[in-house]
């Protein structure tokens, strides 16, 4: 026991159980003492050699014999009385079966006969610590694929069933499930869905333990990309709903923050039909908590609905961005869902789970113009031509929509699909290819009231008065329901989306009092408009209170919530009835509203057949201020951080539907969402090609550059890649804007001007020579004299990357002359670091090889060397290095003869004598490590 208190947790890098190896008083040999120290009656000696046993194995593993003796030592050892010596062994376990593992040519099955059923064991342990030990030691060896697929199936997973049962301890059971939960990824496919896959659902419908069922939600998207499509349709996605209207607002919390996953598993149909709906469901929730949750996983949810057929572009496999390949090589199914999250954003201090890292993107060919680049121009064309002319050819009418689905499919689908002859749908059509398309549009709302008669009552009425019937006799059927309308929501006047829909009826009955054309299909239209609005609202209130009947335990929800639930029925209804089939009446009703209200034309514009209406009517509205009292304050930031992903969805044609929302976004008062746009601005050009980007992205993008500080550099650290992008003649206009980058709101921003510089040194190549030598020199040479030392060695690669470009497109004058001023500024520098700076520029301009050899002898290295005799040593340590380690390894200065030889020699003498024993000592010993790498030393 003497030398046991030097043995503790912080020892790892040295043997723990060395003290076997030591000839004690006892005479035992190491097995003996082994055995001895392994069943003592004190309790740390015990600890030590479970703490061990990697040590002991390695010792004891080239006698097979010694081997098993330790092997039945350890199996001994796991029954110990004492829990933290188990818990100690069982951390012991992974490395141990690591290492066996290596061995596996000596002892092929020790680790399956002996240490497999100590973990399979400790799963049912009385003590809890013990318990999470074994947990954590059995997936990290699931990890490694270090359990035979026969363990897993005859000894884990029953074990796992029997803890989860439903007459098991709930203790046991929660572990269980998180078990299950985390192990189902690791597993193979057949093996999930055969042995575990209908416990779990068991499991999601577990009525006496909340917890149980909130462990499943939480994991529901692993457990279905498990499982795959198949067994998720069947069997999940019922389990899915449940947990989504569970009456524990945290349940569907956890639904709201997987639900992305979710829908990757499945098929675009069931996303389409199924999911879309459930969603909004969610999004609508009475809890604030959920329905935050919920708008935080609109985005990515929207983008699992990306198809690179029809958006033109694609996601590789290393997160960049590019131009879509040919058809036969692109999976017309969703991205990936990883590249998905990587592309919503690549804001650094977004505080979301997903990918934060900036992504790669490849430049986009200024001379080749994708397909989905020219339909989307076509497409913006029609529309705007066609807005005026055809205003209600986009939505489908109620008639329409019996037609299309039987009422059984409409119910429980809840969708709606668009005519193929509607103007939007025909549009594109005719501009791309039928496999670009989905076949179908749909979109969510709940099942309309059928009002049939109704229609057929008021058709009754205003036919009666057909014949005889005067104007004024007209326009009083028509004012008296739009007042039956109007009157019905006044209850309801708080929300916004009820507003818009009083005014529009109020200019319906200012149309109706004061039209002097008796036009009786106009009469037509505004009567079952207002009886159908007159319906819905009705409809409305009993949908909420049935919502608000089903979710009692919800304490803290707000009345403002639950207004957002009747919102959809009345939205989407109003939608279906704005669709009647136009006339001569309809026409004049229409243009009547769009002199009335403005907003009426920008609502069209919104309309797409990518993803289902109401989820982009919902990511829209994510910038109403009304959102950020009643959902999240931060709702704003969560938008455009999912911006670039929903863009990449809807594709470059329907960006008209994003426009709006992105430059409220970019206006938007806090600077944390205008910096997360900034952050990916650059994605987005790729995403809308070069004549969008000038349009739409170039003015908010001159916006950034006059922000905040902490705006400016996410425009900065990426504007080689937005610049890049643009025109000859509109990357020109930055070239003077360029140099407001150099003054900071904070001088200490040192970073700022760091960033700048790397950017430089890439923008270097967008420009002409001439452009270079006007705009860019002057700010290399600012940045050369900063005050931080880090910006100074960063600009001084810049100066060498500007001569490099110089010389290589033959500006040799312009280089000459950029060269001399380098001489006046830093070779006679008062200051020695302006001095030393000169060396190490003459050194990476030696080192790139950016300039001809004969102008560098000529112009360069006189002044170099006259460096030998400045009074500063740092000044002829930074000479000694450039001499010895770059300049003489050069095969021009090894040459025999050469006359520059013989003067860089005598230098070196010179400095191989100096006083100074860093100078000596760099002149005489050539380092291994380039120099450019070696700032550190450098600036020593």
């Amino acid at each position: 026991q003497v030398g046991f208190e030097d043995y503790g947790p912080d020892c790892d890098s040295m043997r723990i159980t060395a003290f076997l190896d030591i000839p004690g008083q006892d005479n035992l040999t190491p097995l003996a003492r082994l055995e001895k120290y392994a069943f003592s009656d004190n309790i740390f000696n015990r600890q030590i050699i479970a703490r061990g046993l990697l040590d002991v194995f390695r010792d004891f593993s080239n006698n097979e014999e010694d081997f098993l003796t330790v092997m039945e030592i350890v199996v001994r050892l796991s029954e110990d009385a004492e829990p933290t010596v188990r818990t100690e062994l069982m951390e012991q376990i992974p490395p141990i079966a690591i290492f066996l593992q290596e061995s596996r040519p000596k002892f092929p099955t020790a680790f399956f006969e002996y240490l497999m059923p100590i973990v399979v064991r400790y799963l049912t342990d009385v003590n809890n610590q013990v318990r999470k030990a074994g947990q954590e030691a059995l997936l990290i060896l699931l990890e490694q694929d270090l359990v035979s697929q026969s363990d897993i199936e005859n000894k884990v997973c029953p074990i796992l069933l029997d803890l989860s049962a439903p007459d098991s301890d709930d203790e046991y059971k929660v572990e269980a499930v998180n078990i299950i939960c985390k192990m189902a990824s690791m597993l193979s496919r057949a093996t999930v869905e055969h042995m575990l896959l209908p416990r779990f659902c068991e499991l999601c419908s577990d009525g006496k333990l909340f917890q149980v069922r909130k462990i499943c939600a939480a994991n529901f998207g692993d457990i279905c990309n498990a499982v795959g499509q198949e067994a998720t349709e069947r069997l999940l996605i019922p389990k899915f709903f449940e947990l989504c209207s569970d009456s524990v607002w945290g349940m569907r919390k956890a639904c709201a923050e997987c639900f992305m996953a979710v829908s990757y598993t499945t098929s675009p149909e069931v996303r389409r039909s199924k999911l879309s709906p459930l969603f909004i469901s969610l999004i609508s929730d009475t809890c604030r908590w959920v329905r935050q949750a919920a708008f935080q996983s609109l985005g990515p949810f929207i983008s699992t609905f990306a198809n690179p057929s029809s958006a033109g572009l694609y996601i590789q496999e290393d997160g960049t961005l590019s131009i879509r390949p040919s058809m036969q090589d692109v999976n017309s199914n969703s991205c990936q869902p990883s590249n998905n999250i990587t592309l919503i954003s690549s804001s650094t201090n977004a505080t979301l789970s997903c990918s934060e890292q900036p992504m790669g993107i490849k430049p986009e060919s200024s001379t080749e113009e994708t397909s989905a680049e020219v339909n989307a121009n076509l497409l913006v064309e029609n529309l705007n031509k066609d807005r005026g002319e055809e205003s209600t050819d986009c939505c489908i009418s109620p008639g329409e929509d019996t037609s299309q689905l039987s009422q059984g499919d409409k119910v429980a689908a809840g969708v709606t699909e668009l005519p193929k002859d509607s103007s939007f749908s025909g549009t594109n059509s005719r501009l791309q290819p039928a496999e670009d398309l989905f076949n179908t549009f749909l979109y969510w709302r709940p099942p309309l009231p059928d009002i049939s008669q109704d229609l057929e009552l008021l058709q009754f009425k205003t036919e009666k008065h057909k014949d005889g019937c005067s104007v004024p006799c007209t326009n009083c059927v028509a004012s008296s329901e739009i007042k039956k309308v109007l009157e019905s929501l006044q209850e309801h006047i708080d929300d916004p989306d009820v507003q818009a829909q009083v005014q529009v009826l109020s200019a319906a009955l200012r149309a109706a009092q004061f039209d002097s054309v008796g036009d009786c299909g106009t009469k037509k239209l505004e009567e079952s408009s207002g009886k159908l609005q007159n319906e819905t609202t009705s409809d409305e209130g009993a949908v909420s209170d049935a919502t608000c009947e089903q979710v009692e335990d919800e304490n803290h929800s707000s009345p403002a919530s639950q207004d957002n639930i009747s919102d959809q029925s009345t939205t989407s209804t109003q939608k279906s009835t704005d669709s009647e089939e136009p006339h001569r009446g309809t026409n004049v009703f229409l243009k009547k509203e769009q002199e009335n209200n403005p907003s009426f034309e920008d609502d069209k514009s919104k309309l797409q057949d990518i993803i289902p209406q109401p989820l982009l009517d919902q990511y829209l509205s994510m910038t109403d201020p009304a959102r950020a009292q009643t959902v999240d304050t931060e709702i704003a930031k969560h938008c455009a951080y999912s911006l670039p992903g929903v863009a990449l969805t809807l594709g470059r044609q329907n960006w008209h539907c994003l426009k709006d929302t992105y430059e409220t976004l970019a206006s938007d008062v806090q600077w944390k969402v205008r910096r997360t746009l900034a952050f990916s601005i650059h994605e987005l050009a790729v995403i809308l090609g070069d004549q969008l980007t000038a349009a739409d992205l170039v003015p908010i993008f001159n916006g950034f550059l006059k922000d905040l500080d902490e705006v400016r550099i996410g425009v900065l650290k990426h504007l080689y890649d937005f610049l890049k992008l643009l025109h000859a003649d509109k990357r020109r206009e930055y070239l003077y804007q360029l140099q407001e980058f150099v003054v900071t709101d904070n001088s200490r921003n040192w970073r700022f001007r760091y960033e700048l510089a790397e950017q430089l040194i890439l923008i270097l190549e967008l420009y002409n020579p001439n452009d270079v030598y006007d705009y860019l020199r002057h700010i290399a040479l600012t940045l050369c004299s900063d005050k931080v030392s880090e910006v100074r060695w960063i600009s001084f690669k810049l100066v060498v990357a500007i001569l490099q470009k110089f010389y290589a497109n033959s500006a040799n004058a312009l280089g000459l002359n950029f060269i001399n001023e380098l001489v006046v500024r830093f070779r006679h520098c008062s200051k020695w670091v302006g001095r030393q700076a000169f060396a190490f520029i003459c050194q990476a301009v030696v080192e790139e090889e950016c300039m001809p050899v004969d102008q560098f002898v000529e112009h360069l290295l006189p002044s170099l060397l006259s460096l030998a005799s400045d009074p500063v040593p740092n000044v002829r340590v930074l000479l000694a290095k450039a001499l010895r380690q770059t300049l003489l390894e050069k095969a021009y200065f090894k040459s025999v003869g050469n006359p520059h030889l013989e003067a860089a020699e005598e230098t070196i003498l010179a400095l191989q004598s100096d006083r100074d024993q860093d100078v000596s000592f760099f002149a005489t010993i050539k380092l291994n490590q380039g120099n450019m790498d070696n700032t550190a030393i450098n600036k020593q």
